[in-house]
C-alpha cells in the first residue's frame, strides 16, 4: 500500500523559512516523478515543484529562487525547502508521486497523494 506522509508545516512570519518533508513507502514500481502541490482556500491546486528520477527539477515561476525540492539518497523522503516566504504562499501543501512520466504540474499526472500539511505565512 503506497503511503505519502507530509510533515513540517506551520506558521511563520513573512521572510521566514520552513522545510517540508514527505516520507514515502509501499511503491511496488519505481517512482519516476515526485512533486509538491499547494492549494489555498477557494483556489485550484497548483504545482509548486517537481523532481524526476533523473534529478531534473521544475518550479512554478512564483517560487523560483525561493523554494528548493530535494530527496534523500535512498529516495524515500522528498523535501521542500521554502525560504523568503510570503503571505501568498499560505496554503495546504501536498506531496504527490507518479510511476510514469507525465506533465509535472498537472494534478491528473499523479495517482498518489499525501494528506497535506498546512503552511501559514503572516505579514
Amino acid at each position: 500500500q503506497v503511503q505519502l506522509v507530509e510533515s513540517g508545516g506551520g506558521s511563520v512570519e513573512a521572510g521566514g523559512s520552513l522545510r517540508l518533508s514527505c516520507a514515502t513507502s509501499g511503491f511496488s514500481n519505481r517512482c519516476v516523478l515526485m512533486a509538491w502541490f499547494r492549494q489555498a482556500p477557494g483556489k485550484e491546486r497548483e504545482g509548486v515543484a517537481s523532481k524526476t528520477i533523473y534529478s531534473t527539477t521544475y518550479y512554478a515561476d512564483s517560487v523560483k529562487g525561493r523554494f528548493t525540492i530535494s530527496q534523500d539518497s535512498a529516495k524515500t523522503t522528498l523535501y521542500l525547502q521554502m525560504n523568503s516566504l510570503k503571505p501568498e504562499d499560505t496554503a495546504m501543501y501536498y506531496c504527490a508521486a507518479a510511476e510514469r512520466f507525465k506533465p509535472w504540474n498537472q494534478v491528473t499526472s499523479y495517482p498518489y497523494w499525501g494528506q497535506g500539511t498546512q503552511v501559514t505565512v503572516s505579514s
